[in-house]
């Protein structure tokens, strides 16, 4: 039987409280057994972009990422973020490892194609070292994964974290039984915005599509349910959409049927 692994995606929206962040990441130290983080942080890239005169620009939850912005990116998800998260982990005893997709080869991207959109220096994984990885793991390190991927020859890429955070769980689940969950700041999937009380308990693919069709799941929530659907067809063994306290476990559980 394989071991567990628990990897969670964090958003830039608990990144961003200070008082939330604290409390995540302690009880991110807590998870039983093996376990691994991946951060974006785009509101905090975002918050400094326009510090710098630079306008950020999204279309569909997706960052359109020039060189300026790039060099933003770089600096906030590999310095900032990735370090400040290291530190406080292991100020819980939690042994951990802040590393980008650069790092030994650990995610081979590929530019963008432009098609309607032309995202700029973004990339689109093709491969993930699952190898590097699982020998952190073996050595009780806690690996921190940033947003960042590279396309062998030299150039840094901006990349989605959920999309990191689903490639990355079906590559281990080569090798572990992977419980992937994306924490954000809202309770999970919500019918109602403005309503905690409207969280969905569970919600299948047929249900997902009925809910971007009439406009209810928008923005940024479509490429992250994307990327939850993605990874339990290609055998993730289950995927979970909820807010930062990881203790009480009240996500949205994503099923295919």
């Amino acid at each position: 039987m394989k071991d567990k692994l628990t990897i969670i995606k964090v958003g830039g929206g608990i990144l961003n409280d200070q008082n939330i962040f604290e409390k995540f990441l302690f009880n991110f130290s807590k998870i039983n057994g093996k376990k691994l983080l991946i951060h974006g942080g785009g509101i905090i890239a975002s918050n400094l972009l326009i510090k710098l005169g630079i306008s950020p620009k999204l279309v569909k939850g997706r960052r359109i990422t020039d060189k300026k912005t790039l060099e933003v990116a770089i600096m906030t998800y590999a310095g900032l973020i990735n370090k400040t998260i290291v530190s406080k982990l292991q100020k819980h005893n939690c042994n951990s490892i802040g590393i980008s997709g650069v790092d030994c080869n650990l995610i081979l991207s590929k530019k963008r194609k432009v098609k309607d959109i032309d995202y700029g220096l973004v990339g689109d994984i093709e491969e993930v070292n699952g190898g590097f990885i699982k020998t952190l793991l073996c050595s009780n390190i806690t690996p921190v994964v940033c947003s960042l991927s590279h396309d062998g020859n030299g150039q840094i890429l901006n990349t989605n974290a959920d999309s990191i955070a689903s490639h990355i769980s079906i590559e281990m689940s080569n090798y572990y039984n992977v419980s992937l969950k994306y924490c954000l700041d809202k309770s999970g999937v919500l019918i109602d915005q403005n309503k905690t009380s409207s969280l969905l308990k569970n919600i299948n693919l047929s249900y997902y599509k009925e809910l971007v069709e009439k406009e209810i799941i928008i923005d940024g929530m479509i490429p992250k349910l994307d990327n939850c659907f993605y990874a339990l067809k290609n055998e993730v063994n289950n995927v979970s959409v909820g807010g930062h306290d990881i203790i009480k476990n009240n996500f949205t559980n994503i099923t295919l049927d």
